[in-house]
């Protein structure tokens, strides 16, 4: 026997509808591309979301085509997110920071026809532009008095092709399980992967970002957005703020400390989400301005998430901004929500220290998604929080299979392969060891680089340190630590290592400490680690160490 409720289907078009109607004047706050930053409210975007949405039209966009954007975090992009996706075509944001050959790639391979895009990526894109197979359009994402010069054919300017069109467009209704959006995984080796959300998706994932137990965003926040909008949707935060009428401020393309500061100053800012090289450009900002009063921001709440977080920034943030601080974990797969870091009221009575090691775990489980960890047989483990496995989820809004790639990339329960090893305690905590491909294995024991890693950056003079393996005759591999020191600081190898050495188990004590001026790093803020193993691919270590030592 079927209920009697009604059934309406969960379209992106309904959480600007709801914003629009019952938010109508709450701010949206951009540092646009030209410079100046732009003022608007939701019931403006849905004004021109709509206006986007019928432009669409004007250019042959039928309902499934994708439609491309290489652009930041503003109030364009943001309306494109709600024209695009509530017209039915599919929005497909572009991680500008690839390489031109994968943007190629991932650009022909969704089939795009139209690609929206900044003007700090004219250059970018009149690069590319030939290589694009299916773009028959391309749009600047300015004004006139701004437009690059550009010899592409059916080059728009963007506010000439919104301002032409008319706000009354109604919005389709059509299958919630409809695709609304397509990422593409940053992957370091092979082509880039793309995961396709659902409508369905999409809402149930922003219903859950909005309960106190995840990121608890309600009317009162006031978040600075400055994950990119081309990460997992921007961490679906352009969704669940318009689901609850939050204030949403956007940092475009200048995410250096000062403009952060800026703009947290000027825009009350409550709420703020970013990776961790994000925070810690804000910290060397700080520390050369020792005159602002950070906890005078008035900011009650930082997400970090993308990479582990060190306890050192943690406990930074914390002291500093006298925020509550809250971990994440998940990717582009899990739309991104996998795991969040909230405490427990068990846990009230923990010590600052204790309370910080709770929170360097990755987090616990949410509705909707189902975690486990499995063994190299595939058998379930324990949550133990002491055995390690593969990570497995599954949910509503976790990846079944990748566009016109694999589709058979589960599991025989249905569950997704994440690629990371982990621990789950009786509590439900996810603490990540490592990726399966960056897990250290010595002496046929497991050894963290994310550990190694994080008892790295706590020593002040560690900017930025990455571990890889190298190899050993004896225990297979042993840890080699790559450092970047601080601006104005110093620290030797000797130092560094007998810091270490009273942090973790005296085995996983790298064999080597290797400074260098910087790391690579992925698209997506990633340590590039398969650059580092083949720079270091034949280092030999000053003092080879033996598992005892």
């Amino acid at each position: 026997m079927l209920g009697l409720m009604q059934d309406r289907p969960l379209l992106i078009s309904s959480l600007i509808d709801h914003a629009a109607t019952f938010h109508p004047r709450t701010e949206i706050v951009a540092r646009t591309c030209e410079g100046p930053i732009a003022r608007s409210n939701w019931a403006g975007i849905r004004r021109r979301s709509k206006q986007v949405a019928n432009a669409l039209k004007q250019l042959g966009i039928f309902p499934g085509d994708r439609v491309g954007t290489l652009a930041w975090n503003t109030h364009r992009h943001l309306e494109l997110y709600y024209g695009v996706s509530g017209s039915g075509a599919v929005l497909h944001t572009v991680n500008p920071r690839l390489f031109p050959e994968q943007i190629d790639y991932i650009v022909n391979h969704a089939e795009d026809k139209v690609l929206f895009f900044d003007i700090t990526f004219a250059d970018l894109v009149a690069k590319i532009a030939p290589a694009l197979k299916t773009v028959t359009t391309f749009v600047a994402m300015t004004d006139r008095a701004h437009m690059p010069d550009l010899n592409l054919p059916n080059l728009l300017c963007y506010e000439e092709l919104i301002d032409a069109q008319r706000d009354d467009y109604a919005w389709p209704e059509f299958d919630e399980r409809n695709a609304s959006s397509l990422c593409y995984t940053s992957g370091t080796t092979g082509h880039p992967k793309g995961v396709l959300y659902s409508h369905r998706s999409t809402v149930l994932h922003s219903l859950m970002e909005c309960a106190p137990d995840t990121f608890g965003v309600n009317s009162s926040t006031s978040l600075l957005l400055v994950v990119p909008m081309f990460h997992a949707n921007g961490w679906g935060m352009p969704y669940a703020t318009a689901m609850v009428g939050a204030k949403l401020v956007m940092p475009g393309a200048q995410m250096d400390g000062q403009s952060i500061y800026e703009l947290m100053r000027d825009e009350h800012v409550n709420y703020s989400q970013a990776v961790p090289t994000v925070w810690a450009m804000f910290f060397q900002f700080l520390d050369a301005h020792p005159e602002i009063d950070v906890k005078a921001l008035g900011v009650q709440h930082i997400c970090c998430g993308g990479a582990a977080t060190p306890r050192a920034m943690i406990d930074r943030i914390e002291r500093d901004f006298g925020a509550e601080f809250t971990q994440g974990w998940g990717m582009t797969e899990t739309s991104p929500i996998g795991v969040i870091g909230k405490l427990l009221p068990k846990h009230a009575g923990l010590s600052q220290d204790e309370r910080t090691s709770m929170k360097m775990k990755q987090g616990r489980g949410v509705w909707g998604v189902e975690p486990k960890i499995v063994g190299p047989d595939g058998a379930a483990l324990p949550h133990d929080g002491v055995s390690a496995g593969l990570l497995h989820v599954r949910g509503p809004w976790i990846a079944r299979a990748y566009y016109k790639g694999e589709t058979n990339v589960l599991d025989d329960e249905g569950f997704f392969p994440t690629g990371d090893i982990a621990t789950i305690d009786e509590d439900g905590y996810v603490q990540v060891v490592d990726r399966a491909k960056d897990v250290i294995k010595s002496g046929g024991e497991w050894i963290s680089s994310i550990d190694l890693e994080g008892a790295a950056c706590g020593h002040p003079a560690i900017a930025e340190a990455a571990i890889i393996g190298i190899a050993h005759p004896t225990w297979q591999e042993r840890p080699l630590l790559i450092a970047v020191k601080r601006a104005g600081c110093e620290v030797t190898r000797e130092a560094l290592m007998e810091f270490l050495s009273g942090k973790v188990a005296k085995w996983w004590v790298p064999d080597d400490v290797v400074f260098v001026d910087a790391l690579p790093h992925t698209a997506t803020g990633k340590l590039l680690k398969t650059a580092l193993r083949e720079q270091f691919r034949d280092y030999q270590p000053l003092q080879p160490k033996s598992m005892g030592n």
